[in-house]
């Protein structure tokens, strides 16, 4: 299970809209400052993302929770985003190619990039069908596993600086 601390921003009848922030490990790297990677966290910045996950616990607006998904659903959704549409785009570039030199068609190239993006296109419309299988599918859904216990440890505030849920400040 992959987990994360998010903040809950709104409430429905067994879900929640929660809050978390993206964030990078470039803060406790030595190559800090020369890497590109940190230069990208900072200009794209450190952003919320909300997210809607089921809510077993009923947790309510404002607090704090902890929210995780299977290892299995964030790869099997990973691979069905990045990889499907790029094999797609391959195979088509791949059959393409290969119709081209039986079909004896002049311009390989064209026909090549034309299949590759009916072949891109095939993957997407292949990835539209699969979440809409899942949609609904509760093994591929966030869920809140238990609200976070607080004893005046720091929490992210809205500017991105820590401070203290109990600080005056």
């Amino acid at each position: 299970m992959i987990e994360e601390t998010a903040l809950v921003v709104g409430t429905g009848e067994g879900y929640a809209w929660v809050e978390t922030r993206r964030r990078s490990s470039c803060d406790t790297c030595a190559a800090n400052k020369g890497c590109g990677t940190a230069t990208l966290a900072r200009v794209l910045g450190r952003r919320r993302s909300r997210v809607r996950v089921l809510n077993p616990v009923n947790a309510r607006e404002g607090e704090w929770v902890v929210i995780g998904i299977e290892e299995h659903a964030l790869v099997r959704g990973s691979m069905a985003v990045y990889a499907i549409p790029v094999a797609g785009v391959l195979g088509g570039a791949v059959f393409g190619e290969f119709m081209a030199g039986r079909l004896l068609v002049a311009n390989v190239e064209a026909m090549t990039i034309l299949s590759s993006l009916a072949g891109m296109a095939a993957g997407l419309a292949w990835l539209r069908y699969f979440t809409r299988s899942i949609r609904h599918d509760r093994r591929y859904q966030p869920v809140v596993l238990h609200r976070e216990v607080d004893n005046g440890s720091l929490r992210p505030d809205t500017t991105g600086s820590t401070k203290s849920q109990f600080s005056s400040s």
